[in-house]
Order: structure tokens, then C-alpha cells, then sequence
């Protein structure tokens, strides 16, 4: 029996999905928090419908602004099709966010006591998958010529612990800040409150897919942070979409690629 057969039902679908795979772009687009379904072994996890529409599931408006942006770039787009509180993609294994026991105010009794066969099963069903996806993607457009651009999308709440975000957009990067760095040149000028490693930054580990697939090789690559009030609609995730594809483009011209 596969580690597949055993997690989700036949009707379920994969756990990675990889759209515009063939886009002419060298941005590769990444959204790990892109849904807040449940594979269905796992009921509700003991948690409420509101609480699993919420944040703590998934990235509201992220997937949305995603494909908005791949399709104004023409850029590939792989996404994590189930939620993060099986398994948060941006955390490697050993992290303890990545099939978390608590997120912000809320327990999550469905994920405490797990033994080490089911993080194993998760970790195989999930997390595998979705970076040899990824993975095998760069190493294609490798062979083609193209050295890929990687850009993970996510959002945030607008307040948190009960404090209030002004930040509208955060750039972040981890130790390499050059794409980074050109997108924040224009900042000023933007409808938007941009600023870099914000709400998050590398210390709070959230750039492990950046770790993973563009700094061993020195791909250029970002993390951006859209507020998700921002995003509740067509209208907002387009604007910010057509802000965002329009900042790494000219980012992009002025490195050189």
C-alpha cells in the first residue's frame, strides 16, 4: 500500500498542484498556504467551521493573488492543495509549526500526541511531494535555459494578538536580499504601505522554501506578505496582484535578468 493510498481518499486528488507549468517566465510563483481543506481521514480536527475558514488554516487571497500574478507574468505556479495544519510546507520536519499543536489563540486537538508513524505519513503525503514538485520544476527550466526567480506568496492578518499591522506588503528574504532590495527601491511611490521582513523575517522561520530551493544555488527569490483585508475580493487581490507582477518586473530588468 502507498504512502498515498493510505492518506487520502481515491477521489482527493493529489497533494501538489503545478499550473501554467510551461509559463515563458523565470519567476516560478509558490504558495504553500494556499487551501484550508482537510483530507478527509481527518474529520475537523476538533475544530469549528469558523475557526477552519480562518487564517490559522490556510493563506486567504493568497492562491487568488497567485494566479492573478501568473497570469500577467506568464509564471509557473506550484501550491499546496490541502491545509497547513496537517501540514505547514514552509516548516521542514523537525520544525514543531509544522503539524502544530496550538496556532495563535487556538489548540488543535486533532494534532496533539502525534506519534512519530503519523508525522512520518504526513511529512511523506505532504510535505515530500510538494518540494520534489517544486524541486523537479527548477531542474527542468534548468535544462531548458531558464534559471528560475523564486517568489512564495502568502498573507496575514491584519491585527494579531491584538495588535494592530499597519504593514500593507512585506518583502522578505533570508541572507540573500538582492531581489529583495530591488523591489523595495520604488517602495515610496507605492499606493501601498510596503517594508521589508515584515510582519515576518527570517528569525521567525518562515523562509524555508527559500532555503530549500533558490539559496543553495543562488537563485534570486523573495517572500511576500499581502494583508488579507487587502485581498477579501476580486478587485483587491487583482490590484495587488497587478502591483506586485509590475514591482518584480522592473526589480528583475534592474538586476539584469
Amino acid at each position: 500500500m502507498t504512502v498515498r493510498s493510505q492518506f487520502f481518499h481515491a477521489d482527493e486528488g493529489d497533494a501538489v498542484a503545478v499550473e501554467n507549468e510551461t509559463g515563458n517566465s523565470a519567476v516560478l510563483l509558490v504558495c504553500e498556504h494556499a487551501s484550508n481543506t482537510l483530507p478527509a481521514r481527518y474529520g475537523d480536527l476538533g475544530l469549528t467551521e469558523d475557526v477552519l475558514s480562518s487564517h490559522i488554516a490556510w493563506d486567504p487571497g493568497a492562491l487568488s493573488v497567485a494566479r492573478f500574478m501568473s497570469e500577467k507574468l506568464d509564471a509557473a505556479l506550484v501550491f499546496q492543495r490541502f491545509s497547513r495544519l496537517i501540514y505547514d510546507c514552509n516548516r521542514p520536519p523537525e520544525s514543531a509549526s509544522a503539524m502544530p499543536v496550538t496556532s495563535e489563540i487556538y489548540d488543535i486537538p486533532g494534532n496533539a500526541d502525534l506519534d512519530e508513524s503519523e508525522r512520518f505519513l504526513r511529512t511523506a503525503a505532504l510535505y515530500v511531494p510538494f518540494h520534489e514538485a517544486v524541486s523537479s520544476l527548477v531542474e527542468r527550466r534548468k535544462i531548458l535555459g531558464i534559471e528560475s526567480v523564486v517568489v512564495t506568496i502568502h498573507s496575514f492578518t491584519p491585527i494579531y494578538h491584538g495588535r494592530v499591522r499597519e504593514v500593507e506588503i512585506g518583502i522578505l528574504h533570508d541572507r540573500d536580499s538582492r531581489l529583495a532590495d530591488a523591489m523595495l527601491v520604488d517602495r515610496d511611490r507605492s499606493s501601498f504601505k510596503v517594508e521589508r521582513n515584515q510582519p515576518y523575517g527570517p528569525e521567525d522561520g518562515v523562509t524555508h522554501t527559500l532555503r530549500l530551493h533558490a539559496l543553495p544555488d543562488g537563485l534570486l527569490n523573495v517572500m511576500i506578505e499581502v494583508r488579507n483585508d487587502l485581498i477579501a475580493d476580486e478587485a483587491g487581490q487583482r490590484a495587488a496582484a497587478d502591483y506586485l507582477s509590475e514591482s518584480l518586473e522592473r526589480a528583475l530588468a534592474s538586476i539584469g535578468n
